[in-house]
């Protein structure tokens, strides 16, 4: 066991014995609010068809990033700062290999060092500045950015301690032909700890009953470690994917029908996860902006497995129908988002006019929530 596994542990154990007490957890609850994300993680933080021809600018816990391709394709992301005029480097354009700053021209390496100064004389050189340069990968379509230490990646590189570092999460459904995928923006002026607890508390279904997500859940199972918790409710589905036509059911609630089905979601840090028996699953990519602003990527997945005569066909025809299907659920996971976002808004507003009132929180699997960020944020200075 590592030292920064063996300071987890015993951080986990502490936090874990207050936060069997609600009353305890409450009075905690300020900390939590607050709290900042551990960085130490890899974060999607925008598509990979967002980064075309122009700079994208994007922002996680006050670091402003720019993200750009170079002339082979390769994905760069640099701070988002010229240092001669300290203007946003996203407001450029890409020369190159480099990134040029659209106010005089300068121009920036993938390394973050100052490649170019048009109108530099000739007894001059070039600035020694450095701009910061985060490690990025592209994977099932997102850009994924490193935002923490960067001495830890090249650490887990050496020595690869994969039990301590983790890669990217995988999205496997992304370019599966099998899965019909849906994509909404979560943009909340709240804390990223309000976000994952409503994911993890499927008891919230009553405020999206007039669209039909899902109905009568029940905890039945909780699993916590340091990085993760694991919740398994039992559940009723209005949506059974099992023939052709079932896609309809989407659009048309007249066809839905309420049956069984195990809800499982995880905080697997700094991401979640769900899936709603064989026919659903959902992701959500969280970008947490300031303490009181989070950004998110919510993927919703349809589940083509049950036709089985669909996989016979060409990949191209099947390549089509899943392009085709792009969006199928795009009315109801946006008004899902919507609803969401109003509740967690309102308990952001209510905490910071009173950060001291006491919460009553029920949910096993919150509790669990609010334990697991503590563990993360006490983590993000632990060396490993």
């Amino acid at each position: 066991m590592t030292a920064a596994s063996e300071a987890i542990t015993n951080a986990t154990a502490v936090v874990s014995k207050a936060g069997r007490e609600v009353a305890t957890q409450s009075q905690g609850r300020k900390d939590v609010r607050s709290l900042p994300p551990n960085l130490n993680h890899w974060y999607g933080l925008a598509r990979s068809s967002a980064v075309a021809g122009d700079p994208l600018a994007v922002e996680i816990w006050g670091e402003a990033i720019a993200l750009y391709r170079d002339a082979d394709g390769i994905i760069h992301a640099l701070e988002d700062r010229c240092p001669h005029r300290q203007v946003k480097l996203s407001h450029g354009a890409v020369v190159g290999q480099n990134l040029e700053c659209a106010y005089h021209a300068w121009q920036f390496d993938a390394e973050g060092n100052c490649a170019e100064v048009p109108y530099l004389e000739p007894n001059q050189k070039l600035p020694a500045c450095k701009l910061r340069s985060y490690p990025v990968c592209e994977q099932d379509g997102f850009i994924w950015v490193w935002p923490g230490d960067a001495a830890l990646l090249d650490a887990h590189n050496e020595i690869d301690v994969e039990a301590t570092i983790p890669a990217p999460l995988a999205i496997p459904e992304w370019n599966h032909l099998n899965y019909i995928a849906t994509v909404s923006t979560i943009d909340c002026e709240a804390h990223f700890s309000f976000l994952i607890e409503n994911l993890m508390d499927m008891y919230h279904g009553h405020l999206h009953r007039g669209f039909q997500a899902w109905a009568s859940a029940a905890l039945e199972t909780l699993e916590e470690t340091p990085d993760k918790v694991d919740a398994l409710y039992t559940a009723e589905s209005y949506y059974k994917i099992d023939k052709i036509w079932s896609i309809s059911q989407l659009f048309f609630p007249a066809l839905r029908r309420l049956h069984p089905e195990p809800l499982r979601v995880t905080y697997d840090y700094p991401n979640w996860t769900s899936s709603l028996g064989d026919d659903f699953r959902i992701i959500c990519l969280f970008v947490p902006i300031s303490s009181t602003h989070t950004r998110a990527h919510l993927l919703h997945f349809v589940s083509l497995n049950a036709f089985w005569r669909l996989h016979k066909l060409p990949v191209k025809f099947r390549r089509f129908v899943k392009d085709s299907l792009f969006g199928a659920a795009q009315k109801m996971l946006d008004g899902l988002v919507r609803e969401d976002v109003v509740m967690l808004e309102e308990e952001q507003a209510a905490y910071l006019a009173q950060p001291d009132r006491r919460a009553y929180e029920l949910n096993r699997a919150c509790l669990a929530v609010q334990r697991l960020i503590i563990v993360q944020a006490d983590s993000a200075s632990t060396t490993f």
